[in-house]
């Protein structure tokens, strides 16, 4: 007879008092009830805690702090009032109650804890961490707009933890200080529009010399009266307005000649890459100015070099590249990024000395790697910055070729891709981890930014064991490797 499904309303409250283990990669603290796994919301290793529980399925529970009996002597005071774990907390952060530097500690262990057991492998050197500023970092992000009667109107910031609603926000830490103080003028401005119900998001973007830029999408056409307001707003606050009516293909500036006034710069290296607010950019602007300067020295390029740079976008680490090596080709699956990359290269006096393709890379095959060598005349390093998704199709390639480059870099943004690619490189194809270590993009969240370091080893005379079975393990889960089992359960 099947049981029951009752509301969170309906639910009687379940505590129960546990001793934390240790954290997970979404910064919950571990801990188990009767030989089964807990991930608990706010809590942190060695801390006895008694928690609510939120969720049960069979192999694990959901719960949430709600009283402390022994501290962690690593427990701060979160400096967000938004921050929390429950119903109405901001999102946006998970590791406030976490000392800064425990999170960077924090995330190196998740790095080799997830390159172990996903991929077998170990780094022969761990880098030691880099990161920017703890607060104030965020130059891009993406806010939710709402109109709320029941709060009084107008809700302008990220989603509460594990809901659609829009946090009460008024100030965010973690964003740049001219971004978190437009929060409630925004809510202000958009309260008084009349598509306030059409208007679902503003998109921000601060570029390098602090010029800002809001995007604001738009579901119906803006009338007069509102687009006199949005245009007021901006000379009141000294930001660029642009209005998106459709995807981010659409986005345009009010003002035609504020186009091209966003930039991002790498003083290193006399580049400056002109972006639209709707790009990809990195969100911590000195983090990037480090972690370019690091892929670049760590890929020890000479100026007789010749550079393949794989999902390369706007040029962040391209055109850095052509600054040291001989040649550089970017390749990256949008044209439209591909175009204005070039235009990039040219901006900076860089298009002599690169090249960009657009090519789908997540099929990229071994005839494309030939081609390659061939249209450059052999390639000698390579950097990789794939999405989340990672660089598989890439990584067989590499494990398969006997044209192989003298190193690579491979810049991630999700550690357990990065341990999947490497494992088939390693496993596969022989190469050796040189290096890895982590980089803190985003302070405060669970996101790990990382950085490893390959070279070319002896292949092995055939796969072994490990390798067989992560290609088991890929094929059984879709590539998705982030749905691999991390708990070590």
């Amino acid at each position: 007879m099947g049981r029951s499904r009752k509301s969170a309303k309906e639910r009687t409250p379940e505590y129960f008092t546990v001793d934390v283990e240790r954290l997970d990669q979404e910064g919950r603290g571990i801990a188990h009830v009767d030989g089964k796994v807990v991930f608990i919301q706010g809590a942190l290793p060695g801390e006895r805690v008694t928690y609510e529980r939120l969720r049960s399925k069979s192999s694990f529970d959901v719960g949430r702090v709600t009283e402390i009996h022994r501290e962690s002597v690593l427990r701060v005071a979160p400096r967000c009032p938004n921050f929390g774990f429950g119903p109405g907390s901001c999102g946006g952060c998970t590791m406030q109650h976490l000392e800064p530097s425990a999170q960077v500690a924090f995330k190196e262990r998740v790095l080799l804890d997830t390159l172990w057991r996903i991929g077998k492998v170990k780094p022969e050197q761990v880098l030691m961490p880099i990161y920017g500023p703890f607060w104030g970092y965020r130059h891009r992000a993406r806010l939710t707009v709402r109109d709320v009667a029941k709060k009084g109107g107008v809700l302008v910031g990220f989603h509460e933890k594990s809901s659609s609603y829009v946090a009460d926000m008024h100030v965010c830490p973690v964003l740049t200080p001219n971004v978190s103080a437009l929060l409630d003028p925004l809510r202000e401005l958009i309260g008084g529009l009349a598509m306030r119900q059409r208007m679902p998001q503003v998109e921000v973007a601060v570029g390098g010399d602090g010029r800002t830029a809001l995007v604001f999408r738009t579901l119906d056409p803006v009338t007069p009266e509102d687009h006199e307001k949005l245009m007021a707003f901006g000379e009141a606050h000294d930001l660029d307005i642009w209005l998106q009516p459709k995807g981010p293909e659409t986005a345009h500036a009010a003002l035609p000649e504020n186009e091209k006034k966003l930039g991002l710069s790498l003083p290193e290296f006399n580049v400056r890459i002109t972006f639209k607010p709707t790009d990809f950019t990195q969100v911590n602007h000195a983090l990037n100015e480090t972690m370019v300067s690091r892929a670049v020295r760590l890929l020890d390029v000479h100026p007789e070099h010749k550079v393949a740079d794989f999902f390369c976008g706007l040029g962040n680490f391209t055109l850095p590249l052509a600054r040291r090596a001989g040649r550089v080709i970017g390749i990256e699956g949008s044209e439209g990024l591909v175009a204005r990359a070039r235009q990039g290269a040219a901006d900076n006096g860089l298009a002599s000395k690169t090249t960009f393709r657009a090519r789908n890379l997540f099929t990229w095959c071994e005839a494309d790697w030939e081609e390659l060598e061939k249209t450059m005349g052999g390639i000698d390093r390579v950097l990789i910055d794939p999405p989340r998704e990672g660089a598989l199709a890439l990584a067989r390639v590499l494990a398969a070729t006997d044209k192989r480059p003298a190193r690579v870099v491979y810049v991630s943004c999700n550690p357990a891709t990065l341990a999947r690619d490497c494992a088939v490189l390693h496993h596969e194809g022989g190469w050796k981890i040189k290096a890895a270590g982590i980089m803190n993009m985003f302070p405060h969240t669970g996101h790990v930014e990382s950085i490893a370091v390959l070279e070319p080893g002896e292949k092995p005379s055939a796969p072994d064991e490990a390798a067989a079975e992560i290609e088991r393990r890929i094929a059984a889960q879709g590539d998705d490797a982030v749905k691999m089992n991390l708990s070590g359960e």
